[in-house]
């Protein structure tokens, strides 16, 4: 990468030289903040990590069986004849090579890993790439350069910064490919005409309203909740009140039965 950044340091003076009638236009994205607010992105890298995920625990239960089979052997070796131990040994060297086929198999050069990666990621890549170079050329810059990649930059303008265009660029293109109709046609026309701070703005309004939506909808339900509350307060204290009639009348009852009871008593 040194050599790399001395490369383009060369070819940039040059370029400078030969083309000293023009200045030069250099712009630069920030490849980590373009692919972290991609969503198919975020999805396929989920997907990856997952496999990753399934593939390590795999490594680690059959290395944890390998560490169990070597203690089973120390523990049992001096009741083990000569032809035993060496049988067991040679199974734990088939095992621990087995573990080192899968992990080549899934870690290699040529694994599944890279494979994957190539499947779900690259292309997503592919098409952040595609759209740098769109904008690169549409406004005409010399070089674009990745602000996340190691190559050291000492001070950048924010206003080289081309990666919001960028990921403008990549919802388009995802948009026309989701067009099922005339209506949504019209509608990606009328947004692909607006500028980058215009969609900022509109988003922004946008923003807004969801929040101020949110905040109705949070005070409708407090109220609810409040109405409910007292609603149910309410009735508990109704039906307090229905109960302590109930008991009332009831031991009224009691009382009189009882009275007559004691006079029939009496009489007989």
């Amino acid at each position: 990468m040194r050599n790399y950044v001395i490369t383009l340091c060369i070819s940039l003076l040059s370029f400078g030289t030969t083309e000293a009638q023009r200045s030069i236009r250099l712009g630069y994205v920030d490849m980590n903040y373009i692919l972290e607010n991609v969503p198919e992105y975020k999805e396929a890298q989920a997907q990856l990590d997952n496999k990753v995920a399934g593939w390590k625990n795999e490594i680690e239960k059959r290395n944890k069986e390998i560490d169990q089979m070597r203690k089973t052997l120390e523990n049992e070796r001096v009741l083990l004849t000569q032809e035993l131990i060496k049988e067991r040994e040679d199974e734990i060297r088939f095992m621990q090579n087995e573990i080192l086929d899968y992990q080549q198999k899934r870690f290699g050069p040529e694994g599944d890993l890279i494979k994957q990666r190539s499947v779900l990621v690259e292309p997503i890549q592919d098409q952040v790439f595609n759209a740098v170079q769109e904008i690169a050329k549409a406004r005409q810059y010399d070089f674009v350069l990745d602000k996340s990649s190691e190559l050291v930059m000492l001070y950048a303008d924010k206003r080289h910064d081309i990666s919001d265009q960028i990921l403008l660029s990549i919802k388009r293109s995802s948009k026309r490919n989701q067009i099922n109709s005339r209506a949504d046609k019209q509608e990606l026309e009328e947004t692909e005409a607006l500028t980058l701070d215009q969609v900022e703005e509109r988003e922004e309004r946008e923003a807004e309203a969801d929040a101020k939506q949110t905040e109705r909808e949070r005070l409708i339900a407090d109220r609810k909740a409040t109405r409910d509350s007292i609603q149910a307060a309410k009735k508990a204290a109704f039906e307090a009140r229905r109960q302590k009639i109930l008991e009332e009348r009831q031991r009224r009852r009691d009382s009189i039965l009882e009275a007559r009871q004691k006079i029939k008593d009496s009489i007989n």
